[in-house]
């Protein structure tokens, strides 16, 4: 399922706000900082609860948000009962997924 428009938080995670990171995911700010890329939590937040574009392969969806003129940022993440679970996030170049 491929979803290609603008999302608002509330609209498009029916009211579920709260989010976690899985471990991995918290180690991967350290690991995406050695390659030049400053991530923040609440960039990782952002593009969860309002991608540019949105994805969804079984149960994990895949937001994308653009980081600068080459870059997006490609979260992948879980709905869980009343809480959202980070599972990883990266850095990708924008012309491989056409935004």
């Amino acid at each position: 399922m491929c979803f290609h428009r603008k999302f608002e938080g509330k609209k498009s995670l029916a009211g579920v706000l709260r989010v976690k990171f899985t471990k991995h995911a918290l180690e991967k700010f350290e690991v995406v900082k050695r390659y030049g890329f400053e991530i923040s939590k609440e960039l990782v937040i952002k593009t969860v609860l309002n991608p540019e574009h949105l994805h969804k392969r079984g149960d994990q969806y895949f937001g994308l948000k653009i980081i600068n003129s080459k870059c997006a940022l490609r979260v992948v993440y879980e709905k869980r009962k009343d809480y959202l679970v980070v599972i990883t996030f990266y850095p990708v170049r924008r012309e491989r997924y056409g935004i």
